[in-house]
Order: C-alpha cells, then structure tokens, then sequence
C-alpha cells in the first residue's frame, strides 16, 4: 500500500472511529489503525467542527437567542453518537463514585449513567449552549471549529503523555492503544492548530488557555485516580476542552485585552 493510500485509510478510520459520518469501506485494515489513525483525530474534528459551524450560521439566519447554539451543539452529538459525551459522563461516574481505582473502572464499565453523569454531562452541555450564544455569528462559527479540533487534540496528546489503565476486553477500544511516536502527536497537533492561523484577534490566547486549564486537570486528576487515561477519559478530556475554550473565548469578548 502506498503512503497516500495508507494515510486517507487512517483518516478514513480515525472518521469511523470518531463518528457516525458514512465512509467507504475500508480495504487492508489492520487492528492498529485505530492507534496509528489518532494523527487525524484533530483534523475529524474540524469535519464535525465546520458541519456545527454551518449549522450554528444558518439557524442564527432564522432564529435568535439560544436556538441556534442549541441546534449546533446538538448536532455535534448526532454527528460523534454522542461518542465523547459517553465518555464524559462514564468518567464523571467512575471518578466521583469509587474509593479505589479498581472500583472506578469497574463503574466506568457499567453502560447505565449515574448522578454524578448525569450532573456532569448536563452542566458541561448546558454551559457550552450558554457561552456559545453570548457570541456572535461569525465568533460563534470559528469557536465550534477551533474547540472541536483542540478537543481532539488535547485528547491525543493525553494518550502521549499518561499511561493506559483499561483492560482490552472491558474497553471500547480494541485493540488497547499503542504509544503514539513524536510524528503523529505533532501532525495531531498541526491539525488542532490549523483554526487558530484564521483566529478572531484577541481571543486565541483566553480560549487557549481555559480549554487547556480544564483539559490538564481532569488528566492530572484521572492519573492521580485511575493510574493512567481510559477511552472514557479521551472523551472527556475533549469535552472539557470544548467546554473552556468556549468559556474563554465568551470571557475575551466581554472583557476585551485593549480594555486591561
């Protein structure tokens, strides 16, 4: 297989894995894509990223309030199959009801949502809707592209920097995920980055630096519970990410740095 053919099989795969979005069938798959397919997982975020853009313009032609941030928001889910809320939630559960990390991840494992889900995801989902549409059309499109492809970014570089905890059999991810090589995580991290060259002034900064805040202690706090990231924690990982750059780009237009 040449190096292009292999390349858009691992983006293909890295689409498949991610979301719910029809793709060709893949030929000469091999169970180490999903791993080796991790490099595009930023750039699938821009997919959903733009799609939730679109979607986020054209309601904010129709509607006003927070309709169109509901809408967009909303359909990021239907895209992904709620793919990283799962996640989100499994790992809200497993780390505010176990007293060992043996119990975490038994409580991760079970497919029903518990109250501490149930609160984590509704908080996370409400507060992006909120934030989302304090901004503007234009602000509010960029921001869904940008957050979505830093998520998976931040997901990607948490696979680099913690250890796998999850057994293969109970995970969702089969094979258990091999260490990325410097290359991919930096094509990863190119991808994340692509947004910010097209980036409103005076808003990368903020956004930045909550999404990151956010996304740094969830992982801080699953090594420090867990031992190590599962494919619950990647998904909620992004989420937050999503969520404070959100929050900071909303917090940068309220509070301007010429007016510091």
């Amino acid at each position: 297989m040449s190096f292009a053919l292999r390349q858009l099989g691992l983006f293909l795969c890295a689409v498949q894995f991610l979301t719910r979005l029809p793709t060709p069938a893949l030929t000469g798959f091999e169970p180490d894509w999903i791993s080796r397919s991790a490099r595009y997982f930023p750039l699938v975020g821009l997919l959903v990223g733009g799609i939730c853009a679109a979607v986020f313009w054209g309601a904010s032609q129709l509607w006003t309030g927070a309709l169109p941030a509901l809408l967009a928001i909303g359909v990021g889910v239907l895209v992904t199959g709620a793919f990283h809320e799962d996640g989100l939630a499994d790992t809200c559960d497993g780390l505010g009801g176990g007293g060992t990390s043996e119990r975490r991840l038994e409580i991760m494992k079970d497919s029903r949502i518990g109250t501490y889900g149930a609160l984590g995801l509704g908080f996370v989902l409400s507060t992006k809707v909120a934030a989302l549409a304090t901004l503007p059309v234009g602000l509010g499109a960029w921001t869904l592209v940008a957050a979505h492809a830093g998520g998976r970014g931040a997901s990607v570089l948490a696979m680099r920097a913690l250890a796998y905890v999850r057994d293969v059999d109970g995970g969702k991810w089969k094979p258990a995920p091999s260490d990325l090589g410097f290359w991919e995580v930096l094509a990863a991290a190119t991808f994340a980055a692509l947004p910010l060259a097209l980036s409103p002034a005076g808003v990368v900064f903020q956004g930045l630096l909550a999404g990151a805040l956010l996304a740094l202690v969830l992982a801080l706090v699953a090594r420090r519970l867990l031992g190590g990231y599962t494919g619950d924690v990647l998904g909620a990982i992004e989420q937050v990410f999503e969520l404070g750059f959100t929050l900071g780009v909303a917090a940068a237009l309220a509070w301007p740095v010429s007016e510091r």
